[in-house]
């Protein structure tokens, strides 16, 4: 039996970066029941850094974490966590209605996104189809993002800190007695006042095990595929393109396009693969909005992005049992948010406020607070 202040379920972005905040002060203990930690989601991650996608409090969680991804904490990593990218969102003609009204939403946290001409959309991106696009706004300070870079510099903090990360240890029952949290694994027993459940897709399982009510957390499939279009020069410094209604997306990376069509297919906790369909759907519409053909694959694969039904986090302990502390709905971007929702995990699971800096972009604890919910 080993013991520790804070037990955190779950090795990927999100159980990594509350247990990096939190084990400046405290013993922590990340289990995961993979070998390796970011096995799911966040090993799958095509992670872009915008102010301008998501939710409101999504996109304020992530204004949150600019400073840290741009001029990170001396030691945290040897490279860069992030590099400059524009992030383009375009329209159909029938479509610019819904881009404006995107427009109008993100421009309230970030006036400096913008409507730009359809022409020079095209001269930024010369393989979009200039008959097709009739709209498009820029942000001209997004980012790609470092996963490998920013998950281990997590890690790396944690253990530091005196913190460790157990693999191949899913938890197979959990009892609370005297005051404390008993979790049985197949690396054995584990005792924590406070058990902060962060298992992405597998939240509302780990919550059966606690018997404290479902969150009605929905694992949703995307599909990514990688090609190399033939007779086309391709430029790292293209911006990452994304269709206004989240119909597909494409970006230049090490030499190739990395497409999707930008499905959410509601789906069950799973090792999850791509579908032949999905596949075909992403060809059809990238061919469709630009000059690329995809005469063969290069490779493709699928992640799970897990929500909740309003599109916000799930950030606090749960009302119906003691030290059970949710850390989850992070959807599909959890990476870009992590430094904003790990501070605020920390934060609350102390019994503090959220940190000043995030208020101030309008975020409130009552916004995330599992009580938010109700009956999955």
């Amino acid at each position: 039996m080993r013991e520790c202040d804070f037990l955190v379920i779950g090795a990927g972005i999100a159980g990594t970066s509350c247990a990096h905040w939190l084990a400046g002060d405290a013993k922590v203990i990340v289990l995961d029941m993979e070998s390796r930690p970011g096995y799911h989601t966040t090993g799958r991650s095509v992670a872009m850094y915008t102010e301008a996608y998501g939710p409101r409090t999504v996109r304020a969680l992530a204004k949150s974490g600019y400073d840290f991804l741009t001029k990170p904490p001396e030691g945290f990593s040897d490279v860069p966590l992030s590099e400059q990218s524009a992030f383009l969102f375009v329209a159909r003609e029938d479509q610019l209605s819904s881009l404006d009204t995107a427009l109008a939403a993100v421009q309230e946290l970030s006036p400096q996104i913008a409507m730009i001409d359809p022409d020079e959309a095209v001269e930024r991106v010369p393989v979009l189809r200039r008959d097709y696009l009739a709209g498009a706004f820029l942000d001209p300070y997004a980012m790609k993002l470092d996963v490998d870079a920013i998950h281990q510099g997590y890690i790396k903090g944690l253990n530091n800190n005196g913190g460790e990360i157990v693999c191949d240890a899913a938890v197979t029952g959990m009892e609370r007695r005297a005051g404390k949290w008993h979790l049985q694994t197949r690396q054995g027993t584990f005792v924590a006042p406070v058990v902060i459940s962060a298992a992405g897709a597998w939240v509302d399982e780990v919550a059966d095990l606690a018997n404290t009510k479902r969150i009605g957390i929905i694992p949703k499939r995307r599909t990514v595929i990688s090609f190399t279009p033939p007779d086309v020069t391709l430029d790292s410094d293209w911006p990452f393109v994304i269709d206004c209604e989240e119909g597909f997306f494409f970006k230049v990376e090490a030499g190739a396009i990395l497409g999707s069509p930008s499905n959410q297919d509601p789906t069950y906790p799973q090792d999850v693969q791509p579908e032949e369909l999905d596949i075909a759907i992403a060809i059809d519409r990238l061919q469709t909005a630009t000059t690329m053909k995809v005469p063969r694959l290069n490779r493709s694969w699928a992640g799970l992005r897990s929500f909740v039904a309003d599109g916000n986090p799930v950030v606090g302990y749960a009302e119906d049992v003691d030290g059970f502390f949710w850390c989850a709905g992070q959807g599909g971007y959890g990476i870009e948010t992590s430094i904003g929702m790990g501070r605020s995990c920390a934060a609350l699971i102390h019994g503090q406020d959220l940190p000043e800096d995030i208020r101030a972009l309008g975020v409130r604890a009552k916004e995330l607070s599992p009580s938010r919910i109700g009956s999955p």
